[in-house]
């Protein structure tokens, strides 16, 4: 598109009352009150003779200049109107995946300028610390599960209950007493990363079941990332790399725990951006 017909279509949106467009539409089409309908591709095509019945003195037929620009901006106008014809879906295991997120840091953020007040409390605030990272893996699925399964209400409550009791199993066994001390350090990784490495099975699934669907492509792209991070993590963490190479050198900055937490908070962010597009995929085309 020109920069004469970027102008002209900034002074068509500048016309428009925007907030009456909504309302006008509900009235005229009646299928946007439905809760959720699919919206084939092919329809692309008759959206705006649709549009243009919906509103004729919004999208004229008469006049051939704002007709030009339309036709420019389809894609534009099908973004607006398409989630006009869904109701979006609960947000619900996307802020349980934000909250576990938030636990996790907290959790990990006061528990290290406070272990050091004494031998018991550095104990308690281990366990914290374990049960936020523990947390944080599950509720990480949750987004996941939810939206790849939420169809088929069976796999959802099958791969949300699994992960769900192996979560709480993870977590009353990182509270016993000497799961603390050093010598299962690597058992700590092994155990948090096996729950991380089940999330396998979900995924595979997904992408059998909309192989054809380029939403679960990306997303799946986005936990394979997230994995990777988080098992780099997991592997600095319990190898002691770089202070094993170069003892009293990192004592301070570069430490294997501080990597370890950078890639925690990178992973997170990923996941974040996987949890959008699961959002997006959802809300536009339901089941």
């Amino acid at each position: 598109m020109d920069l004469s017909s970027l102008q002209r279509l900034s002074d068509m949106i500048r016309r428009a009352d925007l907030h009456r467009i909504h309302p006008e539409l509900l009235n005229c089409l009646p299928s946007l009150s439905l809760p959720s309908m699919d919206f084939p591709p092919s329809a692309s095509g008759n959206i705006r003779e649709l549009l243009a019945n919906c509103l004729p003195d919004r999208f004229s037929h008469g006049n051939q200049t704002e007709n030009s620009v339309l036709d420019g901006v389809m894609d534009d106008v099908m973004n607006m109107v398409a989630p006009l014809m869904y109701r979006p879906i609960t947000r619900r295991p996307f802020f349980v995946f934000l909250g576990g997120v938030m636990f996790c840091l907290l959790a990990s953020s006061t528990c290290h300028p406070v272990a050091c007040h004494s031998a018991r409390l550095s104990s308690i605030m281990q366990r914290c610390d374990y049960a936020g990272i523990t947390v944080l893996i599950m509720t990480s699925f949750y987004p996941t599960v939810y939206y790849s399964f939420m169809c088929n209400p069976f796999l959802c409550n099958l791969y949300l209950g699994f992960i769900t009791v192996l979560g709480i199993t993870t977590m009353v066994f990182s509270q016993l007493p000497f799961f603390q001390g050093p010598k299962f350090r690597s058992h700590r990784a092994s155990l948090f990363f096996g729950m991380g490495v089940s999330s396998v099975v979900p995924i595979v699934h997904k992408l059998i079941l909309f192989r054809n669907q380029p939403e679960a492509t990306q997303t799946a792209g986005y936990e394979v990332l997230m994995g990777v991070v988080n098992g780099l993590g997991a592997l600095i963490y319990a190898t002691r790399i770089p202070e094993r190479w170069r003892p009293g050198k990192f004592d301070i900055p570069g430490s294997s725990h501080q990597l370890f937490h950078i890639l925690v908070v990178a992973a997170a962010y990923i996941h974040y951006r996987a949890g959008l597009l699961y959002l997006r995929w959802r809300d536009l085309k339901g089941c």
